[in-house]
């Protein structure tokens, strides 16, 4: 999945989770509000691995989320503890302990310059972030 590249106009094109907002592109979406979207990540990391999007492509990361409106990252924090203790979302993993990630340039591991939170859950052991 790719961030946003350049139109034949010069505009930015829509993230791929922009497109997943707007419906053209499916996603398995089990949360969402007028500010943000969670679904299943299409490459699942864990037992259980959500992203939380907020619907406004302003942000690349979570430095400038975090700069620009904490309150919306706040609530992506909140929505994170949400799902981990959803059966819906979570499965046999709800219950609230979850991983949560923010990958920050493409050095981290950062595909998609439109900010987002990765959620893990499910049977998780220290020391599995890095490969």
């Amino acid at each position: 999945m790719g961030g946003m590249s350049e139109q034949s106009t010069g505009a930015p094109a829509p993230s791929v989770f922009s497109r997943i907002v707007a419906r053209e592109i499916p996603a398995d979406i089990v949360h969402e509000t007028e500010t943000l979207v969670a679904f299943r990540d299409i490459s699942p990391q864990a037992p259980v691995h959500l992203l939380v999007v907020p619907k406004t492509e302003r942000y690349r990361d979570v430095v400038e989320l975090a700069a620009g409106d904490p309150a919306l990252l706040a609530e992506i924090v909140a929505t994170a503890g949400q799902l981990s203790r959803s059966a819906d979302a979570f499965g046999d993993h709800a219950g609230g302990e979850f991983r949560l990630v923010f990958n920050t340039g493409p050095s981290a591991g950062q595909t998609v310059f439109h900010v987002h939170a990765h959620v893990l859950g499910g049977p998780l052991e220290e020391g599995t972030l890095a490969h």
